[in-house]
């Protein structure tokens, strides 16, 4: 069950739109939802900040701050609107950085619901996607930045390459799978996933048909480094409104960095992706 969502607002009020699909998916869910600003999240890096001089840095904060609220009053115009079950939170300051605050928050939430980076408008939100989709324990949904629509689950492509991280992430899924129209699991054959329990995806297809959800199978041969492209010009072909995937990273001492097929998808992609690792 969808029961609490956590938002993170955008400053940048041409990128409200992930609040209006949060807001959606809240009320297609019946969830409550929190809409998180950091005021800190477009600052400095905390290793440049004592090479600052005292003054131009509280004037960062100080524009930061502002930039911050203002997103929380977009975001309570909003949601009164509305109708929904909503509450806003603002945070003034981080001791380990915005991306780790955040992904302490979502811990205590269903779904965390971020907006996808943008290089033109000078938006990074991968820092935060990283932190959350590894850290948090909760599935997250990324939403592109050229995103029009509200939340939309006519045909949801599931990626399946029979891995722990993809498993964790169909089960996650499972309240979005239940109101979809269609449900595809897309299994990209290739010597990676031949070494994993794909099972041309019957046992899983099995345990979705329990839970009164009937899936498409698609197969499609593809070599391990041009995978991203074949699941997005997928995504393209089908008319998709949701990717499902496990995200993946590789170890880096206590941390995770995300892998070349994760960060692939999250560069091109065109439809929200659903996440979990």
């Amino acid at each position: 069950m969808i029961k609490d969502i956590i938002l993170h607002l955008e400053r940048d009020p041409a990128r409200d739109i992930v609040r209006d699909f949060a807001a959606s998916a809240a009320d297609m869910f019946g969830a409550h939802l929190t809409g998180v600003s950091l005021a800190f999240a477009a600052g400095i890096p905390n290793y440049i900040v004592p090479n600052f001089p005292a003054g131009v840095l509280a004037d960062l904060f100080a524009a930061s701050e502002t930039a911050a609220r203002g997103a929380i009053n977009r975001f309570e115009t909003a949601v009164k609107r509305g109708g929904l079950s909503a509450e806003p939170r603002l945070v003034l300051q981080t001791e380990f950085g915005p991306p780790k605050a955040f992904s302490e928050m979502a811990r205590c939430f269903d779904l965390s619901i971020i907006m996808q980076s943008d290089d033109y408008s000078g938006v990074n939100n991968s820092d935060l996607i990283e932190a959350t989709l590894f850290d948090s324990g909760r599935p997250l949904i990324v939403v592109p930045y050229i995103q029009k629509e509200m939340l939309k689950l006519d045909r949801v492509v599931c990626c399946w390459d029979g891995s722990r991280a993809a498993a964790r992430a169909v089960n996650d899924a499972l309240p979005l799978l239940r109101k979809a129209n269609v449900v595809e699991l897309l299994i990209v054959e290739n010597e990676k996933t031949a070494h994993e329990s794909v099972g041309g995806g019957i046992q899983i297809g099995r345990h979705l048909a329990r839970h009164d959800i009937k899936i498409e199978v698609r197969r499609t041969p593809a070599a391990d480094i041009d995978v991203p492209n074949i699941i997005l010009s997928h995504v393209a072909d089908s008319s998709a409104s949701m990717l499902v995937m496990g995200g993946y990273g590789h170890s880096r001492l206590r941390e995770f960095i995300l892998g070349g097929a994760t960060l692939g998808i999250l560069s091109a992609m065109t439809v929200p992706v659903f996440m979990s690792h």
